[in-house]
């Protein structure tokens, strides 16, 4: 008969240790080699190869290190468990380490059956983080067994890398240029989301009804939605066809009230409070419906929402926050603020002569129109526009547009002229896609004798390249100098992509051409728009870093349009802004500027210089009733408050409409014109209304169903169990400086070169940090920030340069026989003054077999934990310490050297009753158990569905890792030493 193992206990097969997991049966068993991860599960069959029971070899007497020893082997061990015994499981399998402020959507969505949430904090704080940290810890507790990220399209590679790189889930792409190749993967009748369970999906392409509806039938019980505002339309105006078609998708997403749904927005309110109530009412349908302002819906809202703003986690769990002291503070380094310069220009008198030719021949095309039929005037009308943003954008945008044909010359109504038109031109944030955005729009609409007018034009424009004519380019290479002068790497924000291929050769320079490049030859440029892949302008960008290189000379320059606007983050290659084109929506110049005024960014203050034209009749009036007011609202709230939609374009139709009329030279009586008084006084009245309602809703619905304290607690027992960063740091400059490696300091940060430690280190690293890095010795830079660029390690425990220090470091120390360094060591003997008397600190390395139950019942795990306990006096009489006073034994100094032979011999009579410790050592174990089942119950303490059936049982026995040995520095108080 096949002896039974119990789930969590030790096993000997093919020449190592093994720990049995929950799925095995006795003719089978599921086994995970010891300190292994899942990626090593294997599967024994007991008769067919030999199993027998196994017990972790005590340490060796003669194998004895330092004071540093025992601290060493701590960590490594701690660093490497990829699953921990909290209620956090995926913690320790993360390759990111969350701040303590984004643990709390991740606490509200654990006290909830089926998790349905609104994270909504401010931008740059971290929503994808936490979005992720969601789908982590329910796919990784089997509360989900599947996950849909709908994104926009130019999103959808970085969501993939992001999961991929952080959280480890593996993402399928599904989008238009994906959705063939994966079709013809399946089999005969196989949905698309049968067979790849997690995926990333382009919303504007599963919207359509072709593709929504099997989307809907077989979606994965797991949803997250980014940029979510983007996705409801507001009741009370006209919205898109597009907006339509995915609010349609994600109402029959929710409708299923068992799917988890996670919805991301910056801006949950969009300055619409009809569209907010339909968001709410995606996550849970009564949301739609309650009085916000009765305490009864705000405490529901609460349970389902986070919105939350620089300010309030800038500084976490402090004092201030109710906690009794500032020890688990959290300092989160953001930008303190932006740094507002508007330059302005003049034209060039061949430039202004240009712009008042286009102005007059636009005006008399829109009034001619006018007199036709509405169809016609709106054609006009758009086609004026095209070809004013882009003569005041630059002359190369100007001269493709001036010979392009207008999108809106095939138009068969006046709605469809508007709708194209809109696509072409507008700016609005909440736009149906981002993609093609920067395409120069046409101005040529095929009337008679059209072509020759507008031809000769676009000869003018091309004539007007260069900074001589171009008086705006003048001003950037201007502006551009003192900013790398000062030290910044700047990106220059474009509209149209021929404008940013322009400013790419006049800065950068094109030998071909013969241009000469404004910046000198120190300084690498490289221009990102819509014309490429959203991966390949990523890496585009990674070229223009690593070509700018490490020199401190050397200055990188990012011209970009709108692609890069929104969702990518910039913030470790470039700290300021150009606004080089005015965005008729100031929100675009937010979002513009949010790529780099975010977490990482390692300047106090971001620059921000806006380039306008003093004399073109539009920039100065955008500027002054739009941009300006956008970012006084922003000072005062702390946050972006969207403009409504309608109304920047009606204030900006009647800038246009002036100036078609008038002429430029008429612009300065604008503002007294009837017309635009009452188009901005009710911009001003909307947008401050907007802005009230959302500086009520952040202080009526600020997160508070979570109190600081709770997320102390659960901080605090993250720690305890996988280490600190404070602790990880000493770990990885102890054991390099013991492994060999050359540090150079630099306050909080260090740089190392590994050339002289051992050949398995130097193995271990090449994969994670470049073999070209090790074969070259090149120094790696270390972070106290965990937000670190590409080439650089974080001091965190989840960094893969810091787990492969730590394997090896673990390995080197489980195995007397390793060559080169040890640093950790499983026995030592240090003589300090730190004790009065003998004192004994062991390393236990705990295995604890977990029921938790689920929605789709019970999973049964088995997880590790490391702990230090110690003693005074001998084994049979051993005074055991508190956790704290064991703990504290890891910075006590040798005060005197311990001669080697008395070190062994007092080791081997401890090793020797080793049985001693193993009842002392069980009642522990039952202890954490219990302590580890009261913190699951408390995590999920709102849902007693979720508890119900929990239990958690400690492995006997527990292993030694390590035994080290305290002796007093004094011989007179050196009592209790006979063992």
């Amino acid at each position: 008969m096949a002896h039974t193992y119990s789930a969590g206990s030790l096993v000997r097969s093919r020449g190592r240790e093994w720990v049995v997991l929950p799925e095995s049966k006795p003719d089978l068993l599921v086994l995970r080699p010891l300190g292994g991860s899942d990626d090593d599960v294997a599967a024994v069959f007991p008769a067919f190869e030999k199993v027998e029971e196994a017990r972790f070899a005590p340490p060796e007497p003669s194998d004895l290190g330092d004071q540093r020893a025992a601290g060493l082997l701590r960590t490594a061990l701690r660093i490497g468990f990829r699953s921990g015994a909290g209620p956090f499981r995926s913690l320790a399998g993360i390759a990111v380490e969350p701040r303590a402020y984004q643990l709390v959507p991740l606490l509200m969505a654990l006290r909830q059956k089926t998790v349905r949430m609104l994270i909504s904090d401010d931008v740059g704080i971290g929503k994808t983080i936490e979005a992720g940290l969601v789908a982590s810890e329910l796919l990784t507790q089997g509360e989900a067994t599947g996950l849909a990220v709908l994104c926009s399209p130019a999103l959808a590679e970085q969501w993939q890398q992001e999961l991929r790189g952080k959280f480890g889930i593996d993402a399928e792409l599904v989008l238009s240029s994906t959705v063939s190749r994966l079709e013809r993967g399946l089999d005969l009748g196989q949905s698309l989301f049968d067979k790849h369970p997690v995926v990333i999906i382009s919303t504007d392409f599963i919207k359509s009804p072709r593709h929504r509806d099997d989307f809907v039938r077989n979606c994965p019980d797991l949803v997250i939605v980014d940029e979510a505002h983007t996705c409801v339309t507001a009741d009370d105006v006209t919205s898109s066809a597009q907006s339509q078609l995915r609010y349609q998708l994600l109402r029959e997403v929710a409708k299923k009230e068992s799917r988890h749904l996670v919805l991301v927005t910056a801006t949950p309110h969009s300055g619409k409070e009809s569209a907010f109530r339909n968001l709410l009412g995606l996550v849970k349908p009564e949301l739609a419906q309650v009085n916000l302002d009765s305490e009864s819906g705000r405490k529901l809202l609460a349970q389902h929402f986070v919105a939350r703003k620089r300010a309030d986690v800038r500084q976490y769990l402090t004092k201030e926050d109710g906690l009794s002291d500032d020890s688990l503070a959290e300092r989160t380094v953001f930008p303190s603020d932006r740094y507002f310069k508007d330059e302005t220009y003049k034209l060039s008198p061949a430039y202004r002569a240009l712009l008042d030719d286009a102005i007059a021949y636009a005006g008399e095309r829109v009034e001619q129109a006018g007199t036709e039929d509405k169809r016609k005037a709106r054609i006009a009308w758009w086609s004026a526009i095209a070809m004013l943003r882009s003569l005041v954008s630059s002359p190369r945008a100007a001269a493709q547009t001036l010979v392009t044909r207008s999108a809106t010359a095939v138009a068969a109504s006046v709605k469809e002229a508007d709708d194209l038109g809109a696509q072409g031109t507008s700016d609005s944030p909440d736009g149906d896609t981002m993609e093609g955005g920067d395409v120069a729009p046409g101005a040529e609409t095929g009337e008679e004798g059209q072509d020759s007018r507008l031809a000769e034009l676009a000869e003018r424009a091309k004539e007007l390249e260069g900074p001589t004519q171009d008086l705006k380019l003048k001003a950037l290479i201007k502006h551009l100098k003192g900013l790398l002068a000062d030290g910044h790497n700047p990106i220059v924000f474009c509209r149209f992509i021929p404008t940013a291929e322009y400013l790419a050769e006049q800065l950068g320079g094109v030998k071909e051409k013969g241009i000469r490049g404004a910046l000198g030859a120190k300084t690498v440029v490289k221009a990102v728009t819509g014309t490429i892949s959203p991966q390949q302008r990523i890496e585009r960008i990674e070229e223009l870093a690593a070509e700018a290189g490490e020199d401190a000379a050397a200055r990188r320059v990012l011209i970009a349009t709108d692609c890069l606007s929104e969702g990518v983050n910039l913030q470790q290659h470039f700290d300021s802004v150009v606004h080089y084109d005015l965005a008729w929506n100031p929100t675009r110049h937010d979002q513009r500027e949010g790529r780099v005024d975010r977490y990482g960014q390692r300047r106090d203050e971001v620059r921000v210089i806006t380039l306008y034209g003093d004399d073109n009749g539009i920039d100065g009036k955008v500027l002054e009733v739009l941009i300006k007011k956008h970012r006084q609202i922003k000072k005062d709230l702390g946050i972006s408050v969207s403009v409504p939609d309608e109304l920047s374009t009606g204030v900006t139709d009647a800038i246009v409409e002036w100036l078609l009329m008038r002429g430029r030279e008429e612009q300065d009586t604008l503002f007294s014109a009837d017309a635009f008084k009452v188009n901005t006084a009710k911009l001003e009245s909307d947008w401050n209304s907007a802005a009230e309602r959302e500086k009520a809703s952040r202080s009526r619905f600020a997160q508070r169903s979570i109190h600081p304290e709770e997320v102390a607690r659960e901080v605090t027992a993250v720690r305890a169990a996988l280490g600190s960063t404070g602790e990880v740091d000493t770990f990885v400059r102890e054991s390099l400086r013991a492994l060999g490696a050359l540090l150079r300091e630099g306050g909080e940060d260090f740089t190392a070169q590994v050339g002289g430690t051992p050949m398995g280190l130097r193995d271990a690293l090449a994969p994670v940090v470049g073999a070209e890095v090790i074969e070259k010795d090149h120094p790696i830079p270390f972070r106290a920030d965990p937000a670190v660029a590409r080439g650089e390690a974080a001091l965190v425990r989840t960094d893969p340069v810091v787990g492969a220090l730590a394997s090896h470091v673990l390995n080197a120390a489980l195995d007397p026989q390793a060559d080169g360094a040890r640093p950790a060591r499983r026995c030592g003997v240090v003589t300090t003054d730190a004790v009065t008397t003998r004192t004994t600190l062991l390393l236990v390395r705990y295995r604890f077999h977990l029921t938790l139950p689920s929605r789709s019942g019970e999973k049964q795990l088995v997880a590790e934990d490391a702990r230090l306990v110690a003693f005074e006096g001998s084994p049979k009489n051993a005074v055991w310490l508190t956790p704290e006073q064991s703990l504290e034994l890891l910075d006590a100094s040798a005060t005197e050297n311990t001669e080697r032979h008395f070190g062994e011999r007092t080791m081997s009579r401890i090793l020797s009753q080793l049985t001693e410790f193993e009842d002392y050592l069980g009642m522990y174990g039952d202890e954490l158990a219990a302590d580890l089942r009261e913190s699951h119950r408390r995590v999920r303490k709102a849902s007693d569905e979720i508890v119900r059936g929990l239990s958690v049982v400690a492995q006997k026995p527990a292993d030694i890792l390590g035994a080290y040995v305290y002796l007093p520095a004094a011989p007179a108080a050196a009592t209790g030493v006979s063992a």
